[in-house]
């Protein structure tokens, strides 16, 4: 398996946006319910992201009572 190239796609989708939306959250109140800063969580909403703390995505799921499963999707 080749190495993942920096401006490929991961093949992963995060739902963080339409998650926010079903529970009627903003990313700003999300920042401040998990302590990580709009920005970063900005970039793992748009699929910026290159890589997720455990914790970060620990926080998330119990702010937006969700599985990592809910939150992370392949994106075929």
């Amino acid at each position: 398996m080749a190495p993942v190239d920096d401006d490929e796609s991961t093949g992963i989708h995060c739902r963080l946006d339409e998650l926010l939306v079903e529970r009627g959250l903003t990313l700003t109140r999300l920042s401040e319910l998990v302590g990580v800063s709009v920005v970063n969580l900005s970039v793992l909403k748009n699929d910026r992201a290159k890589a997720i703390r455990y914790s970060t995505l620990a926080a998330v799921c119990v702010a937006l009572d969700c599985e990592v499963g809910d939150l992370l999707v392949r994106a075929d």
